[in-house]
């Protein structure tokens, strides 16, 4: 062996060496900073839902004594979903995004059920109020869609980081990064956004 081929040896080694070490040192943060960013915006569209059912059940107060039982549910499921809090932290525990979807699924579903009970009213269905906040109701369940899809497509890309090669080297070395829960409803259809036919009678 030359010295000129020893030499480009031991600089193709090292090259290699430091490219290897440098292996998810920024893409792993990267991507799991990019993941609680998008669980920040679900967070979000779920707190402006919260946001709104008080005015909901404001202008709803005069409904028929029936439709008080689904109005208690829904102020009820909205006291126990606001008080279910994830953090950062949590993203990757699977028992904590359960309990969360879980409250989220709960209040879906009385939710819809009280503006699909209101169809019967026309005195509700006629107040500006209620058709104003029942078009943000609708708007916002979208934008939660959106944004789950949003945060689930952040934990696939930060799941497949730290899994892939060369940033897994970094991912368990440097980061000791584990995989992030995707967020799935786990109440049955709690994942659709209630459609509610507010144009008869």
């Amino acid at each position: 062996m030359t010295l000129v081929s020893t030499v480009r040896n031991l600089a193709l080694a090292a090259g290699l060496a430091l490219s290897l070490s440098a292996c998810g040192i920024n893409s792993v943060p990267t991507a799991e900073e990019n993941a609680k960013a998008k669980w920040a915006d679900v967070e979000a569209q779920y707190q402006r839902r919260a946001n709104l059912i008080p005015n909901l059940v404001e202008v709803t107060q005069g409904a028929a004594e029936n439709e008080r039982a689904i109005l208690t549910e829904v102020t009820e499921a909205r006291a126990r979903a606001t008080s279910v809090n994830i953090s950062a932290d949590d993203l990757g525990d699977s028992s904590k995004m359960q309990e969360f979807a879980a409250a989220q699924g709960q209040l879906s579903q009385g939710l819809g059920r009280l503006l699909a009970s209101f169809e019967a009213y026309p005195t509700i269905q006629s107040n500006q109020n209620f058709i104003a906040l029942q078009s943000q109701l609708e708007g916002t369940e979208n934008r939660i869609a959106v944004a789950i899809r949003d945060y689930n497509e952040a934990v696939r890309q930060y799941n497949t980081t730290i899994r892939t090669f060369p940033d897994i080297i970094g991912a368990n070395i440097i980061h000791g990064a584990d995989p992030l829960e995707p967020y799935t409803a786990v109440t049955e259809g709690a994942e659709v956004a209630p459609e509610i036919d507010m144009t008869s009678n």
